[in-house]
């Protein structure tokens, strides 16, 4: 499963699933973007065992994500849970930090073999392998072992990508990251490319992204397509890590937890929300503009222009503002409800599925890079 096609899933409602197999890393990046540390909590392994058991012949996402925190620290969890997902008609991936190549892990190990059976068992598990790639990585892994992994993974028969991150398009680390990418691998490594956010680590020194979205123009969102079961084993329909971390999670965008829904359940849910359907197929900018005149505190505004609330920063902080807009919530849940909800909401999934991988990591992702996502040659 390369890239390209994985990613073109992204905006269909339940084709995938994000599973966070533990929030714990050993890794000290200054930019991790869930703050992640080896005291951090993770899923119970039983719960996401019988989760991801629930997966049916019938009902299954067709791709499951495994990330974290840092998946590799369970690699035995990671090796049955791919065996349970494929077993059910569901193709793998995995999203790791490479620590077990970095210095200070070689050191713990010396003479033995690069990657340990263990996590070697893993890796080569999943139908698709990615790697985290970054000025921060580097420090604590070092880029050569990791392109080395790379390479090593690729002779398995497995297919790899590197998820990259940069300060923005023109970080001289991304230029030069991708160029030697591209010089080692040919096309046989798709990247997929990020601007850093200002979330996790970053929260406190990162550039906050002000660009404010045209309320009236329909900008659907696929990140609210696939769920995500978060470290304590709640689901939700957003990866955003604010919605990820931050309890309780708004409740438009709660899903259930792993301990008492399965699969079916939870993708039903993602599927047949009226307003999910709306924020996939016009966005939270454009909700707010359409049905916001309805809410009570555009009334109190009207009066008194101070109780107006503080407009939303961003795309994100806007969808997360929707729990304090009840008016707003009931009117999109009215307008995405029935089978013409669903027919919008297939509409615009389908319609960015068509426009292919690139067009959707230029909208999401660091545009000038999008290209790397499908590389000449491969489905875009």
């Amino acid at each position: 499963m390369e890239l390209a096609e994985l990613m073109t899933q992204r905006p269909l409602p339940g084709a995938g699933l994000l599973l966070t197999v533990t929030g714990r890393c050993p890794l000290h990046c200054a930019h991790c973007s869930t703050a992640a540390t080896m005291a951090s909590g993770e899923p119970d392994a039983a719960r996401l065992r019988s989760f991801v058991g629930s997966f049916t012949a019938e009902e299954h996402p067709a791709v499951l994500m495994m990330t974290g925190g840092e998946p590799l620290l369970r690699p035995g969890l990671v090796t049955e849970l791919a065996a349970s997902a494929r077993a059910a008609g569901t193709r793998t991936a995995l999203l790791t930090g490479a620590f077990f190549v970095g210095p200070a892990a070689r050191a713990e190990r010396p003479g033995a073999h690069a990657v340990p059976e263990r996590i070697w068992r893993a890796v080569t598990s999943v139908d698709h392998f990615s790697v985290s790639m970054d000025a921060f990585h580097e420090r604590e892994t070092g880029r050569a072992p990791v392109l080395a992994l790379l390479a090593q993974v690729l002779d398995a028969g497995v297919a790899t990508s590197v998820h990259l991150v940069g300060s923005g398009p023109d970080d001289p680390y991304l230029a030069d990251a991708t160029a030697d990418i591209r010089r080692t691998f040919g096309a046989r490594v798709p990247m997929l490319v990020n601007s850093l956010r200002r979330v996790g680590r970053a929260a406190s020194w990162a550039a906050a992204d002000t660009a404010a979205p045209d309320p009236e123009r329909a900008l659907p969102c696929a990140m609210a397509a696939w769920p995500v079961v978060a470290a304590d084993g709640a689901v939700l329909a957003c990866c955003n890590q604010d919605v990820v971390d931050r309890r309780p999670a708004p409740a438009h965008l709660a899903l259930g937890h792993i301990g008492a829904n399965g699969w079916p359940e939870i993708s039903a849910r993602v599927r047949r929300s009226p307003v999910l359907r709306m924020i996939r197929t016009v966005g939270p900018a454009n909700l707010r503009h359409r049905y916001g005149a309805a809410d009570p505190a555009a009334h109190a505004a009207q009066a008194d222009p101070a109780a107006q609330p503080a407009p939303a920063r961003g795309y994100c902080d806007g969808c997360r503002a929707l729990a304090d807009q009840p008016r707003v919530l009931a009117a999109a849940a009215a307008a995405g409800a029935g089978p013409a909800g669903a027919l919008l909401d297939r509409y615009a999934a389908d319609g960015q599925a068509a426009a292919g991988a690139v067009a959707l990591v230029r909208r999401h992702g660091c545009a000038p890079y999008a290209d790397l996502v499908a590389p000449r040659g491969a489905a875009r």
